[in-house]
């Protein structure tokens, strides 16, 4: 159970933390047709996070449902990705982050849409037309900034080359996906890398961007340890249900 709890934190903690930081471009972005989108991407991730925190609370069975996990956790207790809660930067920054995301968790919820967890299935079922939107609508605009202007491939360049470093921690395994990936309730993650790697490969090429070599990787977001970015997110994010955690609306 408790292999399973973590799972599904980890995956409901991703698109949080990813749908937070997208939000957060509301009102911000370089025109406004974009603000449209990327509210509509966050309310995807959002809505996403809320299966499956939900679906983790169940599991847990002690009392916490997705709003208590995802506003009443200090920053330890998240499980996403350090790519995902990246600071939004500049423009070139955001779609860099979403692309390279967007790449690993479509591939990711098409496996589980098989999962033997009929939960776990359903819900990434549902996620997974809506993270295809995400990626085709990231890659369209890497190509967009890559073979853009001079400034604006420099910037995608610059972007890649910072968070590839946070690309490797998607693909390692540990006991908790070993253990879903055994029973059939979740997926290997060092079985995606390949076709993941052949997509964004195919993504930077449209854009005229190179690959960075692959080099450290930075990694622990899974286990609970966190570049000070998600304090600071998770800060802002959960001030009004922990100022007053009774407050109804």
């Amino acid at each position: 159970m408790t292999a399973t709890f973590e799972y599904l934190l980890r995956l409901g903690d991703n698109a949080l933390v990813l749908g937070q930081r997208t939000s957060a471009w509301v009102a911000h972005a370089p025109v406004m047709e974009e603000d449209v989108a990327l509210a509509n991407v966050a309310l995807d991730l959002i809505g996403q996070a809320r299966m499956w925190l939900d679906y983790a609370g169940e599991i847990e069975d002690a009392g916490r449902d997705a709003d208590r996990l995802a506003f009443h956790r200090d920053s330890g207790a998240f499980r996403n990705a350090l790519l995902v809660e990246q600071p939004n930067g500049n423009f070139a920054d955001t779609i860099v982050r979403g692309y390279l995301f967007d790449a690993f968790s479509h591939l990711q919820l098409l496996a589980l849409s098989r999962s033997s967890d009929a939960r776990v299935a359903e819900i990434a079922a549902k996620a997974v037309k809506e993270t295809a939107y995400h990626l085709q609508r990231s890659e369209d605009w890497l190509a967009r900034l890559g073979d853009g202007t001079e400034l604006s491939h420099e910037r995608a360049q610059r972007a890649l080359d910072t968070l590839w470093r946070y690309t490797g921690e998607l693909f390692l395994a540990d006991a908790v996906d070993e253990e879903n990936a055994a029973s059939g309730a979740g997926v290997d993650p060092p079985v995606l890398r390949d076709a993941w790697l052949e997509r964004v490969d195919r993504g930077i090429a449209r854009a005229t961007l190179t690959r960075p070599a692959d080099g450290y990787m930075q990694r622990g977001g899974k286990q609970g340890i966190h570049t000070e970015a998600l304090s600071y997110l998770l800060a802002e994010m959960q001030v009004l249900p922990r100022s007053h955690p009774a407050a109804t609306w």
